[in-house]
């Protein structure tokens, strides 16, 4: 633990609906006890039906944006979200090189819960190989993972692990392969790291208020590793706060899509 409240820094797009994203972030990191800088890599028209148009700033002011933060705060943990297209993923993955931070939780985000492309077909390979081998731990869903291998979504959690394995061969830390999209009664995640796989069971939350999920849990594992012993004790941690933000999320009512988590249900 290198300061009692760690700083964090988000590399995502903004969610004008504040459910996801930069937005939902910045909620985790605060209600985890952690300290939130922010860079923008895109701007995105969203509420809770979908995303309507998607507006990237150039890959320079990206850099200027983590050049500003790492030049003046002292970052603990970064989170990676939304990338949108391979000059952005390069200057990130520069920087990440250049700063060398302690932790880097990279959520592989490629396509919003409307279905809309959040990241360019071009950039997939870039981002699979100049980011996963600066990783801490990369948290893809099924598809997500799919995608970045070429192959088709694992339908039962033996072929979670094989992905996972194959994932972690270009170069992370360790691969948190989450199980949301499997057809079982509950919701597991397979986190495969040099240690070997450890199952992090869970139930499947029946509400329909999830955009922002994937977010969350990345951002939560971000804002937990400064402040826990290990890896698999932030993301089981990380995984309770979720589920918690997923059940109290009825207590809100945002839009008339897909309602966001209720990040602050231990205060409101």
């Amino acid at each position: 633990m290198s300061r009692s409240i760690p700083n964090v820094l988000t590399i995502a797009g903004s969610d004008s609906g504040g459910g996801a994203g930069i937005q939902a972030d910045l909620k985790t990191f605060s209600a985890l006890g952690a300290y939130g800088a922010s860079v923008v890599t895109a701007l995105t028209a969203q509420n809770t039906c979908g995303v309507t148009a998607v507006h990237t700033p150039d890959a320079s002011f990206v850099a200027a944006q983590i050049d500003a933060v790492f030049g003046d705060i002292g970052i603990d943990a970064v989170k990676i979200g939304m990338l949108s297209n391979a000059r952005i993923v390069r200057v990130v993955a520069a920087a990440l090189r250049r700063y060398e931070p302690r932790c880097v939780v990279l959520d592989t985000v490629m396509i919003s819960k409307s279905h809309r492309a959040l990241l360019e077909p071009d950039a997939v390979a870039v981002l699979r190989d100049e980011l996963l081998p600066l990783a801490t731990v990369v948290t893809p869903n099924l598809p997500e993972a799919a995608a970045l291998l070429g192959v088709v979504p694992a339908a039962d959690e033996p072929e979670m692990l094989r992905q996972g394995e194959a994932l972690r061969a270009f170069g992370a830390h360790a691969v948190l392969m989450k199980g949301g999209h499997l057809a079982a009664p509950d919701s597991p995640d397979w986190l495969i790291d040099a240690s070997g796989s450890h199952r992090f069971g869970g139930p499947r939350i029946a509400v329909s208020n999830t955009h922002g999920t994937g977010c969350t849990l990345s951002s939560a594992i971000a804002a937990l590793v400064p402040q826990r012993a290990d890896l698999r004790s932030a993301i089981a941690d990380a995984k309770a706060y979720l589920l918690d933000a997923l059940r109290e999320s009825g207590r809100l009512s945002v839009g008339s899509g897909i309602g966001p988590l209720h990040h602050f249900h231990r205060w409101w």
